[in-house]
């Protein structure tokens, strides 16, 4: 295997803050003492992206996604540990390591508001010295894919939030960056806008074998475009792997969906698991993983009068929900 494109050993960020209690009497006790404290937004995580992986960055409000992605663009400084991003320390921000890098951040606006994206793009091309042929080829092939030949002569702040976060794609991608950074990139957006967004990624990174690194809050964002998935809580990694491995390593049940020939009695499914819904003519059971088998050939095996039986996992949308709030898939 190749040399990992992003290396990241025992990263830690640490912040100190002070308390400060209500009320003018504690306003005045501050001013004298105050107590300090200390919160750990990422606790010493470790792993490796290679080239031209799509690697979805996954967990809560909080749970340390944006603190690790600004310390791999250079924006902030780890309390400890190492990271090694195209052979570069990312926080040194050497003018080589930031023309190789693009990050977009779905709640923040690197475009000019009052003007059009197009003066932002030139201003971009400036920055990131590219070459005036390049830029035009760039700047041309973006803009079909994601059909805003036109959008990009309109103010920014007249643009809908769709055409905004595409425009925002088009700044970042420009230079031709190795990595994409993208934070919440699909926030706020409708499902049409979404999917559009996705469509783009997808085709970007199959075609130009661009490393992304993508966190979203939006299951389907992750199911669609990233085989590999690192869920991180509380600034901890608890799982790095398949995204289609996610509901063996943490949910220990299954779904048994029973259709029957005619009207059932609800007595007579309660012995083979916990019921979630019911009708006359549907039963679904939720069932122990391991006693899946078991569980369905006595189901076809009793005098049921059984039309057809599926077996499924858990809503991915739930184990992930239950890994957060550390609970079991039940």
């Amino acid at each position: 295997m190749s040399q990992p494109i992003i290396q990241v050993k025992n990263l830690s960020k640490t912040y100190e803050y002070f308390q400060k209690e209500p009320g003018m009497v504690n306003a005045i006790k501050n001013l004298f003492h105050r107590e300090k404290l200390i919160t750990q937004a990422v606790k010493n995580i470790n792993f490796e992206i290679q080239e031209g992986e799509f690697v979805g960055f996954i967990g809560p409000n909080g749970a340390g996604k944006t603190t690790t992605l600004k310390m791999l663009s250079g924006i902030l400084t780890p309390t400890i540990g190492e990271a090694n991003v195209l052979g570069f320390e990312p926080w040194k921000r050497q003018e080589a390591y930031q023309k190789q890098f693009a990050l977009v951040m779905g709640q923040k606006n690197q475009l000019w508001w009052d003007l059009p994206a197009i003066e932002s793009f030139l201003l971009n091309k400036e920055i990131y010295e590219i070459d005036n042929n390049q830029f035009k080829e760039n700047l041309a092939e973006l803009t079909k894919l994601l059909k805003v030949e036109e959008v990009i002569k309109k103010q920014v702040r007249k643009l809908s939030l769709g055409e905004r976060m595409k425009c925002e794609l088009i700044a970042a991608l420009l230079h031709n960056p190795k990595i994409l950074f993208l934070d919440e990139p699909t926030i706020g957006l409708d499902v049409v806008a979404q999917k559009n967004i996705r469509d783009f990624l997808k085709k970007y990174n199959q075609e130009r074998k661009t490393t992304i690194l993508l966190t979203s809050h939006y299951v389907a964002d992750i199911a669609k475009l990233c085989p590999r998935v690192i869920v991180i809580n509380s600034g901890q990694i608890i799982y790095d792997g398949q995204f289609n491995n996610l509901d063996k390593k943490f949910a220990d049940q299954k779904i048994i969906a029973v259709y029957f020939e005619r009207e059932t009695p609800r007595k007579s499914l309660e012995k083979f698991g916990e019921i979630l819904r019911f009708d006359e003519t549907k039963c679904v059971l939720q069932v122990p993983r391991n006693k899946v088998k078991k569980i369905a050939v006595n189901i076809l095996s009793s005098k049921l009068a059984i039309k057809d039986i599926d077996i499924n996992e858990i809503d991915i949308e739930k184990i992930i929900r239950n890994i957060f709030v550390n609970k079991k898939t039940t």
